[in-house]
């Protein structure tokens, strides 16, 4: 069975529901399974360690996890405009990687979450996946032929699926931004197949 790795990190949840539902996508397409996977938070202080397995969610990325899938879904809420630094910190000591080439040709998307309408959701999407570019991935969105991108009133974008929590992320997943993690999740299924025959 051909992985997919989502790999996400979430402050609020909502990053997480939509992991969720784009794995859902993933596995929707015949072949392929969902690896769901986050990264710790990055402490202030220097001496502060998190243990190596999380208390509760799914487990931290390995670089190995980036190797052995065939496609990727990137996934951070947004913080003034970017992602957030624990996925920022985790892609910084990709260089290994980088260096042998191991994510050159491989399908990969992103998707967001913000605190409010124009919170930054669109530049988010766009600078998490320069990392993805530097790697050699090649950065799939979401297709107007997506219904629910034009009918949507809160989050979903043609760069990849977003989200509009609420300042305090308490702000449920729209049908229409469910629908557009799940074709978001589907096309890079589909794709990585066609990629990795």
């Amino acid at each position: 069975m051909a992985e997919i790795l989502i790999l996400y990190y979430s402050n609020g949840g909502s990053v997480r529901e939509m992991a969720k539902l784009i794995a859902r996508g993933v596995e929707s397409v015949k072949g392929t399974q969902a690896r769901l996977r986050t990264v710790p938070k990055v402490s202030a202080t220097c001496e502060a360690t998190e243990s190596d397995i999380p208390a509760t969610g799914d487990p931290y990325v390995e670089l190995a996890d980036l190797k052995e899938c065939i496609g990727l879904a990137l996934g951070s809420p947004t913080r003034f405009g970017n992602m957030a630094a624990p996925m920022k910190y985790f892609l910084d000591s990709t260089s290994s990687l980088w260096l042998e080439g191991a994510l050159i040709n491989k399908p990969a998307c992103v998707f967001t979450s913000s605190g409010s309408m124009h919170g930054g959701n669109e530049s988010t999407l766009l600078t998490m996946t320069l990392p993805l570019l530097h790697h050699g991935m090649m950065i799939l969105g979401i297709p107007y032929s997506e219904a629910s991108l034009a009918t949507t009133q809160s989050g979903g974008t043609p760069y990849g699926a977003s989200h509009v929590g609420g300042a305090m992320d308490d702000k449920p997943i729209t049908e229409d931004e469910k629908k557009l993690c799940l074709a978001l999740g589907k096309r890079l299924a589909e794709t990585a197949l066609k990629l990795n025959a």
